[in-house]
């Protein structure tokens, strides 16, 4: 346009570029444990030469060849290619950790119907989104994650894929700890809230229903199965711990001694921040950060690849708070003392007892899950005695998101769940 009363259109807005993420939490610990790491390979080396690195005795043999071939070659200049490769390797984790941080992908799933809400928690209908012709069924998923493991992405969805295969899946989101949740401990989340959306799934379809607890959510599941046994059709137990010092009774107890000194802030706060839970997870593989990021920094940013490890990642650094009540029954009383297994679980003044379920009983316990060793979680499916047993060749948290996840779990756990409802 011209002449005296023309104007200009407005220049374009930049699209605003997402906030950085605050992960992987704790940041701080993450950083320090990668570079310790690999910094240490430099000072270590004049110890390898002079043969006074303590080694475990089955390394001892390779050390010692090592040392000799060590020997044999120019000091300057092999400490010279050891500082290049401690260079590269610390380049290539921080170059993972910042790609991951300012990656474009942001979740963007719309939630199903919420038929029932309580406090902060909320049910998720996923049977509006199928033609739920098939079972109901109630899956409970852990307090310190949030629920949407079940329902990461549109590519990986245990809950839409149910819905899909006809059954009605229902699922809790525990929502994050509001004034009224922090005074909770585990009996006010089975005893009250979790039956209480039990019942709400139970007048909707008017039926009992199967539940399906996941890692902790198995154990909230067995205690609320043994509580209302008319109610709960059948009960699935996936990566679901019970004896928690199977395999490693040192690391449990460390866990619990690591929690202890914080006691005081904790009954300031009301609750075990995020930061303060994924630091104590951080100790099951201090090298995990190191190796995952790596591998990431190698990846094209927009492969499929990519996105599956940034939806995991944003996933596990999503987390909730523990509410102080419940942190205490948990790394105190089942790290600490192994309550479960030794039957003094207590939930409403009555001990948790798998050996009293009648109804039927399936149980996922994943073949390589380093967060729920495998001899925990067949420690409650042989206390039930009469629950059948699958072991897929898959992880803790690749039992529901994998490649292999829909051969190995979803398909099983979905024949199993239209039989028993």
């Amino acid at each position: 346009m011209t002449g005296d009363n023309a104007t200009m259109p407005p220049p374009p807005q930049p699209t605003p570029r997402p906030t950085p993420r605050l992960g992987p939490r704790p940041l701080a610990l993450h950083l320090a444990t990668v570079a310790a790491t690999l910094l240490s390979s430099s000072a270590a080396l004049p110890h390898l030469k002079n043969g006074s690195l303590p080694w475990k005795p089955h390394l001892r043999e390779r050390a010692e060849d090592l040392r000799r071939r060590i020997a044999a070659t120019d000091a300057d200049a092999f400490a010279q290619t050891v500082d290049r490769a401690v260079r590269r390797q610390l380049d290539l984790a921080l170059t993972g950790i910042e790609r991951y941080r300012h990656h474009p992908y942001r979740r963007d799933l719309p939630d199903p119907p919420v038929p029932w809400t309580e406090g902060t928690s909320r049910l998720l209908d996923y049977g509006a989104l199928g033609p739920a012709t098939g079972a109901p069924v109630l899956f409970v998923p852990s307090l310190v994650n949030r629920h949407y493991i079940l329902d990461l992405s549109a590519r990986k969805s245990l809950m839409r894929w149910l819905a899909a295969q006809g059954l009605r899946p229902f699922l809790i989101d525990w929502g994050t700890p509001g004034p009224l949740e922090r005074r909770y401990s585990l009996t006010d989340y089975i005893a009250g809230r979790l039956e209480r959306a039990l019942a709400a799934v139970v007048d909707a379809v008017g039926r009992p229903v199967p539940v399906v607890g996941y890692c902790m959510g198995g154990l909230l599941a067995t205690a609320l199965a043994q509580r209302r046994p008319k109610e709960v059709a059948a009960l699935g137990l996936l990566a679901t711990p019970w004896d928690f010092h199977a395999e490693d009774a040192g690391l449990a107890r460390r866990a619990a001694a690591a929690f202890q000194p914080f006691g005081p802030l904790l009954d300031a706060w009301g609750e075990l921040p995020v930061d303060m839970l994924q630091a104590l997870f951080a100790q099951l593989d201090p090298l995990l950060a190191l190796k995952k990021f790596s591998q990431f920094a190698r990846m094209e940013p927009d492969s499929r690849a990519a996105l599956a490890f940034v939806s995991l990642e944003d996933w596990l650094n999503d987390g909730v708070p523990l509410v102080a009540g419940v942190a205490r029954d948990t790394l105190a009383g089942w790290y600490g003392r192994n309550d479960t297994a030794r039957g003094e679980w207590l939930v409403a003044g009555q001990p948790v007892e798998p050996a009293r379920l009648r109804m039927p009983v399936l149980a996922l316990i994943p073949e390589r899950d380093r967060i729920v060793p495998p001899a925990s979680a067949v420690a409650l499916a042989r206390s039930i005695g009469s629950a059948q047993m699958i072991r897929p060749p898959l992880g803790h948290i690749g039992m529901v998101v994998s490649a292999g996840a829909e051969t190995g779990v979803w398909r099983p756990l979905a024949e199993w769940l239209s039989a028993a409802g």
